[in-house]
């Protein structure tokens, strides 16, 4: 049986215009600019002057990510999907893809099979520019901070303590690290500089952390861009950078609304990683999805120990806002993986091997039961070659912990394959009670509060910071920016800083290398491992399989 791919399947869909989708999220059209026929950005105005109470909030996340797959994103629309099916009012709230891993491993990422967003296309490519806009304004702030030393350097920037970098929406190792302003005086002044990708920077997680123009503008303000010779911090507001970046910034702030498949009003903005930052989408978009929906579902990238630890303790603490449900999203052939089965392997029935890696699933699921206090369902994916005695296992493991698990066929059947999970949700949503708390409060030490995260969520042993680490988290504490929350930015593959430990591997201690702040933000970024913030491409590029015909139509993109 041949199989459509997801560009196929996304282009034979009948999408309805926006303003319809818009209409059936009861948007006014006052609120609504089109780009184009079927994508629009929403007014920011509709959060202050709509009256409507938010809905319930779902959350779904993930096991730890293999190269078999999970389909987090895919489980997300296909709830969203089932949902509206059993006669709720539902929108979704999704991360906008970076370029970088469209062209480089993923090849889109929009959903897959019958869950996906559409257009599929644009929202893999160029969307509504949102990405350009804060690359624009990250080298805005880079372009000003070397031209402020190249006129007389009047606030003392110690070029050797710059630590704000260039950026672009690429994986290109080749700019990781870069000598610039070579060429004599008048073309700058000679240092080492590189590139991160736009998704890494700092102002995407302020824009997905920013809740009007004017919180975005301070937030911008406090940015540290480098360190004067007598190691004082130096932001966007003293080089005078703030405004022009805000006014860059002002469009793409808005929401993009769009559609699923089955015309589900999706929301798709802003795009941190998480494992190298908070990972989830803007909290306009949330708040905005909320007040348009009795049920809003959003996800958090990655694992749980990554996407869900950002989204409940850094978004949540931030926004105020909580989840009333969370879904953790696996599959059998992953969990055979974390088993130490070989990929080429995962066909065949092999309930040691599941045995082995069920741990994994098990520890997810009980942080956010019992860490996070949260109501929370499995939902595994179900492929053809799973068998009744490997699912019958996952459920009643996780019937152990008091959670049910749920089979979800939403890849092959779109919204009909997530009523199961929808119906779970609904009653997640009202008959539980959810006692949300975060895994670590803000009044420990920068120290505690990695121990906190590693021992109770990735259930290592503890932390050990180097002594550069060291003796950056005591320069932090001494500029008033101790009490933060910490992202950890470390490997998406293992519980732990070892992509090579899978399952949920036990004692074993987390190094942190390198803290740095991003007071912008409100967060401390702890980095472990060998996780850097400009990827690269792979031996074979998804671009090599991606082209464009006479009429514009699109292939190869997943």
């Amino acid at each position: 049986m041949a199989y459509l791919s997801d560009i196929e399947i996304a282009q034979q869909c009948e999408m309805k215009p926006i303003v319809e989708i818009a209409k059936k999220a009861q948007i006014d059209e006052k609120y609504i600019e089109q780009y184009g026929r079927y994508k629009a950005k929403i007014d920011p105005a509709l959060l202050r002057e709509t009256d409507r109470k938010p809905g319930k909030l779902v959350l779904v996340t993930a096991i730890t990510p293999t190269p078999a797959g999970e389909g987090k994103t895919t489980t997300t629309i296909g709830l969203a999907d089932g949902l509206a099916r059993i006669g709720k009012r539902v929108t979704v709230a999704l991360r906008e893809p970076s370029l970088g891993p469209v062209f480089g491993v993923k090849g889109g990422a929009a959903g897959g099979g019958y869950a996906q967003v559409v257009p599929m296309e644009d929202i893999n490519l160029h969307f509504t520019g949102d990405f350009h806009a804060i690359g624009a304004a990250n080298n805005l702030l880079a372009a000003m901070l070397d031209n402020h030393i190249q006129q007389g350097n009047a606030l003392g920037i110690d070029v050797k303590k710059i630590v704000w970098k260039r950026c672009v929406d690429m994986n290109d190792r080749q700019l990781r690290f870069v000598v610039d302003g070579l060429g004599g005086r008048v073309n700058g002044t000679p240092r080492e500089d590189g590139f991160d990708i736009t998704v890494a920077s700092e102002i995407m997680a302020i824009f997905c952390l920013a809740s009007s123009i004017s919180d975005l503008k301070e937030r911008l303000g406090r940015i540290i861009v480098a360190y004067t010779y007598d190691d004082r911090p130096v932001t966007a507001d003293d080089l005078r950078a703030t405004g022009a970046m805000a006014a860059l910034l002002k469009d793409a702030l808005k929401p993009n609304l769009v559609q699923t498949l089955e015309g589900t009003p999706a929301f798709v903005h802003g795009g941190p990683f998480a494992n190298i930052a908070h990972g989830c989408n803007s909290v306009m978009a949330t708040r905005m999805a909320m007040r348009l929906g009795d049920y809003t579902v959003t996800e958090a990238g990655f694992g749980a120990d990554l996407g869900a630890e950002k989204f409940l303790d850094i978004k949540c603490r931030m926004s105020g806002l909580s989840p009333d449900a969370v879904v953790v999203v696996g599959t059998v052939r992953a969990l055979k993986m974390h088993g130490g089965l070989d990929k080429k392997n995962l066909a065949q029935e092999d309930l040691a091997a599941l045995e082995k890696g069920i741990p994994n699933l098990l520890r997810h699921v009980s942080n956010i039961k019992n860490v996070y206090g949260l109501p929370c369902v499995v939902a595994i994916n179900r492929f053809p070659t799973d068998t009744d005695a490997e699912i019958d296992f996952i459920i009643r493991k996780c019937r152990e912990l008091g959670v049910n698990t749920v089979l979800s066929t939403v890849w092959a059947e779109g919204g009909k394959g997530g009523e199961a999970l929808a119906r779970e949700v609904v009653r997640l949503c009202e008959e539980e009670e959810s006692h949300f708390r975060f895994s670590y409060e803000l009044d420990g030490t920068i120290e505690e509060k990695l121990e906190a995260i590693v021992k109770r969520v990735y259930g290592g042993a503890g932390v050990a910071l180097t002594p550069a680490a060291r003796q950056q988290a005591a320069r932090l504490t001494e500029l008033g920016f101790g009490n933060l929350p910490v992202c950890v930015a470390k490997t998406q593959y293992s519980f732990s800083d070892d992509p090579s430990l899978l399952g949920a591997p036990e004692n074993f201690t987390v190094t942190v290398r390198n803290l740095k702040v991003s007071a912008g933000a409100g967060f401390l970024v702890a980095l472990t491992g060998d996780i850097m913030t400009m990827p690269g491409l792979p031996k074979s590029p998804a671009a090599e399989r991606i082209d464009v015909d006479e009429n514009g139509k699109i292939t190869g993109l997943f």
